[in-house]
């Protein structure tokens, strides 16, 4: 048993022998350890103090054999905390008592004297309820909050543009369907953001929303991730464990960065979702999932499935409905909103006041490139809030964007010849990054094979 797994543990014995006793076995396997012999001190205790689990003693000095403290001492923990988890400390001879207290809101008790394995059992499994309440609280507090949103359309996703209204049009048509939805657009787009708000707009918006960044995911960890395993069906396999797949059953499933994966895995991904079930590895049992797919990429996939880099046959499984994320740079009218968005968030976090920004503040911002889109702005923000001083924020604050490019510096071609445009662009993006490929087609947002085919159709 490791250490701190039993987190926070209150004893209450008038027995100082007991209390020592315990103390020195449990302070190795729990956070924190607390004594206390005078059960008086209980209803101070848990009003100041949260504890996981709290050991009580039946009988005190005053009441040495019928229990009634002990019962009298529960009813005022439960009184103070419902979900707090309780367990008795009884003689062999008051089991029949330690069972009434039981229904009375106890969760297990324990006699005395134990065996030290037996304590630490039954405190282990008294932990891991306490686990599961705080668990149960929290999902309850996020449904109340999700609730809670879905009274604000869209208040997550800031944009007034008419390309982020073409796009709202679009969630609320698609939202009520089950129809695969692929998300495309730059990193730092807010490609997560609109499948939550398709989840949060649908019918299975009281189920869970499941994402996965499938470009974290090693082709060795893909199917156990996906699929899930079984137990010692591979050395880390340590215990069964449900793919996302299976988590995800009767919510949304979101697949970002789908465009990272290799052509074996695009593979195994199509067969699942043609027939809409998944096998654990190291079993044979079909599990049927009913999911409903989302998927996000930063990458140009119709040019993949051109080069055969990706399958025809998924693309067609994925994108019944395509939404186009805008960069940025295409978005200025929402970059004042977006802005003032992040300067109230954290100037709330960072303890700071605010006002705005400067009129030379705000034309920098409009008028900068933006290359990491939102997520980029964001960042621009925090760090701006962090170190600036005064009441609102000026250019000076944002000194690290001014020496980028930005869209009045962009270079105009000599020529307006399409051909011999991509070619110089192509040369200077490989002469930039040493002759590297890949790096290249990177820069220039194309596929090693696209940019190969470019390479000989213009003779580099």
């Amino acid at each position: 048993m490791e250490n701190q797994q039993l987190g926070k543990i209150l004893i209450i014995d008038d027995n100082e022998d007991l209390l020592f006793a315990a103390k020195m076995l449990l302070k190795k396997h729990a956070k924190e350890v607390s004594i206390e012999k005078d059960p008086r001190r209980i209803p101070f205790l848990i009003n100041n103090n949260s504890y996981d689990v709290i050991l009580l003693d039946m009988n005190f000095t005053d009441d040495t054999t019928s229990g009634k403290e002990g019962f009298h001492w529960l009813k005022q923990i439960k009184e103070i905390d419902p979900k707090a988890v309780v367990i008795l400390i009884t003689a062999f001879g008051d089991v029949e008592m330690a069972v009434q207290a039981l229904k009375e809101g106890a969760t297990d008790f324990i006699l005395k004297p134990w065996q030290n394995e037996k304590l630490l059992a039954t405190l282990n499994a008294a932990s891991r309820l306490k686990d599961s309440y705080n668990q149960v609280e929290k999902l309850s507090t996020k449904q109340k909050q999700l609730q809670s949103d879905l009274k604000k359309p869209y208040a997550d996703i800031i944009g007034q543009s008419a390309s982020m209204k073409n796009i709202f049009s679009i969630i609320d048509k698609v939202a009520k369907t089950d129809a695969n939805i692929l998300i495309l657009g730059e990193n730092g787009t807010g490609k997560e953001l609109i499948a939550r708000a398709i989840h949060d707009r649908s019918h299975r918006r009281d189920d869970i929303f499941v994402g996965v960044d499938m470009g974290a995911i090693t082709e060795t960890l893909f199917e156990s991730e996906l699929f899930g395993h079984k137990r010692g069906s591979f050395t880390d396999a340590k215990e069964d464990r449900a793919g996302r797949f299976e988590i995800a059953d009767k919510g949304t499933l979101f697949l970002d960065e789908i465009g990272n994966l290799s052509m074996p895995l695009q593979s195994k991904l199509l067969t699942v979702l043609q027939k809409r079930e998944v096998t654990r590895i190291g079993t044979n049992k079909s599990i049927p999932v009913d999911i409903r797919l989302i998927c996000a990429t930063n990458m140009h996939i119709h040019d993949m499935v051109m080069d055969n880099t990706f399958r025809q046959d998924l693309l067609y499984r994925i994108n019944t409905v395509e939404i186009f994320l805008p960069p940025l740079r295409d978005r200025q009218d929402d970059i004042p909103l977006l802005a003032n968005h992040f300067l109230k968030s954290y100037s709330q976090k960072y303890r700071k006041e605010f006002k705005g920004f400067s009129p030379n503040a705000m034309q920098l911002l409009q008028k900068y490139n933006w290359p990491g889109n939102i997520r980029e702005l964001q960042h621009a923000i925090e760090r701006a809030i962090i170190m600036a001083e005064g009441e609102l924020l000026d250019s000076r604050d944002f000194f690290f964007l001014s020496a980028k490019p930005s869209n009045e510096k962009a270079a105009v071609p000599n020529t307006f010849n399409l051909d011999e445009v991509e070619k110089n662009y192509i040369q200077k993006a490989i002469d930039k990054n040493g002759g590297n490929i890949s790096k290249a087609a990177k820069e220039l947002g194309l596929t090693r094979a696209s940019l190969y085919r470019r390479l000989e159709k213009y003779g580099l």
